[in-house]
């Protein structure tokens, strides 16, 4: 669709490559990952917890922390790989990841308490994961905005 600026001027839709959709997705869903469990630590009890060495029902240690930081770097890796792999191994990859993250995500919702918060933060959570899905499972080898070049004769044009 072609739309007429204020100035008089053609305003043409960007076509944004399809590596560009799923890296941003994996940032936005990068983001709602974090900031759901930051801003749970505000939680009435949560910080007298920790204080004492325990997150929900695990003991914080070493192997708890690897963990921790193994699943959250899930998310932050597949922004890389979404935009550093080959189309197929992307749309591969960004399939099998979603996919898997689908049932981890919604088991952090049984939390108990604050179900609303965690139900929000989940629905968010899936809204993302439910596009880049769709995105990945769309994307074939003749969309044109799948390669850069499209995106560059964009930019010079």
């Amino acid at each position: 669709m072609i739309t007429p600026g204020r100035d008089g001027t053609t305003l043409h839709p960007a076509q944004v490559p399809v590596q560009t959709k799923l890296a941003a997705a994996w940032t936005s869903f990068m983001f709602f990952y974090v900031y759901v469990d930051l801003l749970g630590l505000y939680k009435p009890g949560v910080v007298e917890d920790i204080l004492k060495g325990k997150v929900f029902t695990f003991d914080i240690s070493q192997t708890f922390a690897v963990t921790a930081l193994a699943l959250t770097a899930v998310p932050v890796l597949m922004i890389l790989l979404s935009t550093a792999l080959p189309i197929r191994a992307n749309r591969v990859t960004n399939l099998v990841v979603a996919i898997l993250l689908v049932p981890y995500m919604a088991f952090n919702v049984f939390g108990g308490e604050w179900l609303v918060y965690y139900g929000l933060g989940l629905a968010l959570e899936m809204v993302i994961l439910g596009f880049i899905l769709r995105t990945a499972w769309t994307w074939s080898a003749t969309t044109p905005a799948a390669s850069v070049n499209s995106y560059s004769q964009l930019q010079h044009s």
